[in-house]
Protein backbone atom coordinates (compact mmCIF):
# COMPACT_ATOMS: atom_id res chain seq x y z
CA UNK A 1 0.00 0.00 0.00
CA UNK A 2 2.82 2.41 0.86
CA UNK A 3 4.52 1.78 -2.45
CA UNK A 4 1.36 2.95 -4.32
CA UNK A 5 1.42 6.25 -2.40
CA UNK A 6 5.15 6.72 -3.09
CA UNK A 7 4.66 5.97 -6.81
CA UNK A 8 1.65 8.36 -6.96
CA UNK A 9 3.61 11.21 -5.35
CA UNK A 10 6.64 10.54 -7.53
CA UNK A 11 4.49 10.58 -10.67
CA UNK A 12 2.72 13.78 -9.55
CA UNK A 13 6.02 15.60 -8.87
CA UNK A 14 7.42 14.39 -12.20
CA UNK A 15 4.39 15.74 -14.10
CA UNK A 16 4.52 19.09 -12.26
CA UNK A 17 8.24 19.46 -12.98
CA UNK A 18 7.87 18.62 -16.65
CA UNK A 19 5.02 21.14 -17.08
CA UNK A 20 7.23 23.87 -15.54
CA UNK A 21 10.04 22.94 -17.94
CA UNK A 22 7.60 22.99 -20.88
CA UNK A 23 6.24 26.41 -19.87
CA UNK A 24 9.78 27.74 -19.54
CA UNK A 25 10.61 26.45 -23.04
CA UNK A 26 7.39 27.95 -24.52
CA UNK A 27 8.25 31.54 -23.59
CA UNK A 28 11.32 33.36 -22.43
CA UNK A 29 11.67 36.88 -21.07
CA UNK A 30 14.33 38.90 -22.91
CA UNK A 31 15.98 42.29 -22.55
CA UNK A 32 15.28 44.60 -25.47
CA UNK A 33 17.21 47.79 -26.24
CA UNK A 34 15.97 50.53 -28.57
CA UNK A 35 18.53 53.20 -29.53
CA UNK A 36 20.64 52.47 -26.47
CA UNK A 37 17.81 52.51 -23.92
CA UNK A 38 16.45 49.34 -22.35
CA UNK A 39 12.72 48.70 -22.79
CA UNK A 40 10.92 48.53 -19.45
CA UNK A 41 9.45 45.08 -18.73
CA UNK A 42 7.26 42.76 -20.69
CA UNK A 43 9.53 41.71 -23.57
CA UNK A 44 9.22 38.03 -24.41
CA UNK A 45 10.06 35.43 -27.02
CA UNK A 46 7.08 33.12 -27.50
CA UNK A 47 7.20 30.37 -30.10
CA UNK A 48 10.14 32.05 -31.84
CA UNK A 49 8.52 35.52 -32.06
CA UNK A 50 9.70 38.52 -30.06
CA UNK A 51 7.03 40.63 -28.34
CA UNK A 52 7.83 44.18 -27.21
CA UNK A 53 5.41 46.69 -25.59
CA UNK A 54 4.18 49.03 -28.33
CA UNK A 55 4.19 52.02 -25.98
CA UNK A 56 8.00 51.83 -26.06
CA UNK A 57 8.09 52.50 -29.83
CA UNK A 58 7.72 56.32 -29.67
CA UNK A 59 4.29 56.33 -31.25
CA UNK A 60 0.64 56.86 -30.38
CA UNK A 61 -1.13 53.66 -29.28
CA UNK A 62 -4.87 52.84 -29.29
CA UNK A 63 -6.09 49.74 -27.48
CA UNK A 64 -9.67 48.57 -28.05
CA UNK A 65 -10.39 45.93 -25.42
CA UNK A 66 -13.82 45.06 -26.89
CA UNK A 67 -12.41 44.36 -30.37
CA UNK A 68 -9.10 43.06 -28.97
CA UNK A 69 -7.10 45.29 -31.31
CA UNK A 70 -4.08 47.51 -30.87
CA UNK A 71 -3.19 50.30 -33.30
CA UNK A 72 0.19 52.04 -33.42
CA UNK A 73 0.40 55.44 -35.10
CA UNK A 74 3.97 56.51 -35.85
CA UNK A 75 4.03 59.72 -37.89
CA UNK A 76 7.18 60.96 -39.61
CA UNK A 77 8.56 63.68 -37.34
CA UNK A 78 11.72 65.66 -38.15
CA UNK A 79 13.24 68.11 -35.66
CA UNK A 80 15.55 70.98 -36.61
CA UNK A 81 17.31 73.25 -34.11
CA UNK A 82 18.05 76.89 -35.01
CA UNK A 83 20.13 79.65 -33.43
CA UNK A 84 18.78 82.55 -35.46
CA UNK A 85 18.85 81.25 -39.03
CA UNK A 86 21.67 78.73 -38.42
CA UNK A 87 20.97 75.06 -37.78
CA UNK A 88 23.01 73.45 -35.00
CA UNK A 89 23.47 70.22 -33.07
CA UNK A 90 26.31 70.90 -30.62
CA UNK A 91 26.70 73.81 -28.21
CA UNK A 92 29.25 75.06 -25.71
CA UNK A 93 28.29 75.08 -22.04
CA UNK A 94 26.31 78.15 -21.06
CA UNK A 95 23.14 79.94 -22.12
CA UNK A 96 21.94 79.54 -25.70
CA UNK A 97 18.96 81.18 -27.36
CA UNK A 98 17.36 78.89 -29.95
CA UNK A 99 14.08 77.64 -31.43
CA UNK A 100 12.85 74.24 -32.52
CA UNK A 101 11.27 73.63 -35.93
CA UNK A 102 9.33 70.39 -36.31
CA UNK A 103 7.95 68.92 -39.52
CA UNK A 104 5.21 66.27 -39.15
CA UNK A 105 3.71 64.17 -41.92
CA UNK A 106 1.84 60.88 -42.27
CA UNK A 107 -0.21 61.51 -39.11
CA UNK A 108 -3.08 59.01 -39.30
CA UNK A 109 -4.92 59.80 -36.04
CA UNK A 110 -6.41 62.87 -34.37
CA UNK A 111 -4.37 64.72 -31.77
CA UNK A 112 -5.36 67.31 -29.16
CA UNK A 113 -1.99 69.00 -28.53
CA UNK A 114 1.75 69.02 -29.18
CA UNK A 115 4.63 69.84 -26.85
CA UNK A 116 8.38 70.39 -27.18
CA UNK A 117 10.55 69.79 -24.11
CA UNK A 118 14.27 69.48 -23.34
CA UNK A 119 15.75 66.90 -20.98
CA UNK A 120 19.19 67.43 -19.42
CA UNK A 121 21.79 64.66 -18.88
CA UNK A 122 20.48 64.00 -15.34
CA UNK A 123 16.90 63.45 -16.59
CA UNK A 124 15.33 66.77 -15.55
CA UNK A 125 12.84 67.98 -18.16
CA UNK A 126 11.77 71.55 -18.99
CA UNK A 127 8.92 72.36 -21.33
CA UNK A 128 9.87 74.70 -24.17
CA UNK A 129 6.38 75.22 -25.61
CA UNK A 130 3.04 73.45 -26.02
CA UNK A 131 0.00 74.17 -28.15
CA UNK A 132 -3.48 72.75 -28.59
CA UNK A 133 -4.43 71.54 -32.06
CA UNK A 134 -7.80 72.72 -33.32
CA UNK A 135 -7.65 71.64 -36.97
CA UNK A 136 -6.66 68.05 -37.77
CA UNK A 137 -4.19 67.56 -40.63
CA UNK A 138 -2.06 64.64 -41.72
CA UNK A 139 0.92 66.99 -42.05
CA UNK A 140 1.93 70.27 -40.41
CA UNK A 141 4.86 72.33 -39.16
CA UNK A 142 5.41 73.55 -35.62
CA UNK A 143 8.02 76.14 -34.68
CA UNK A 144 8.63 77.25 -31.10
CA UNK A 145 9.33 80.78 -30.04
CA UNK A 146 12.95 81.66 -29.28
CA UNK A 147 13.87 80.02 -26.01
CA UNK A 148 16.95 80.62 -23.82
CA UNK A 149 18.30 77.54 -22.08
CA UNK A 150 21.31 77.08 -19.82
CA UNK A 151 23.40 74.08 -20.85
CA UNK A 152 24.99 73.95 -17.39
CA UNK A 153 26.94 70.71 -17.75
CA UNK A 154 28.61 68.84 -20.57
CA UNK A 155 26.73 65.87 -21.95
CA UNK A 156 23.76 64.97 -24.08
CA UNK A 157 20.53 66.93 -23.86
CA UNK A 158 17.43 65.58 -25.61
CA UNK A 159 14.83 67.75 -27.32
CA UNK A 160 11.61 65.75 -27.52
CA UNK A 161 8.49 66.30 -29.60
CA UNK A 162 5.36 65.00 -27.89
CA UNK A 163 1.77 64.53 -29.05
CA UNK A 164 -1.39 64.11 -27.01
CA UNK A 165 -4.01 61.94 -28.71
CA UNK A 166 -7.53 63.30 -28.83
CA UNK A 167 -9.23 62.12 -25.64
CA UNK A 168 -5.96 61.17 -23.90
CA UNK A 169 -4.65 62.75 -20.73
CA UNK A 170 -0.91 62.29 -21.28
CA UNK A 171 1.62 63.29 -23.91
CA UNK A 172 3.54 60.63 -25.83
CA UNK A 173 7.08 61.08 -27.14
CA UNK A 174 7.11 60.64 -30.92
CA UNK A 175 10.55 61.99 -31.87
CA UNK A 176 13.71 63.35 -30.33
CA UNK A 177 16.91 65.15 -31.26
CA UNK A 178 20.15 65.15 -29.26
CA UNK A 179 22.16 68.29 -28.49
CA UNK A 180 25.66 67.66 -27.17
CA UNK A 181 26.99 70.32 -24.79
CA UNK A 182 30.77 70.62 -24.99
CA UNK A 183 33.26 72.28 -22.65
Amino acid sequence: MKWKIVVSFTLAFFLMGSSVLFADAAYQQVRVWINGSEVDGGSYIIDGKTYVPLREMDGLVDFDNDAKTVKLYKPNVHIFLFKGDTAFGNVNKGKVKFNVFTQVDNLKTDIAAVKVAITDPSGDQKEIQSQTISQQKDNFWFRTYDFTYNFATTGQYTVGFYMKKLGASDYTLVSQKVITALN
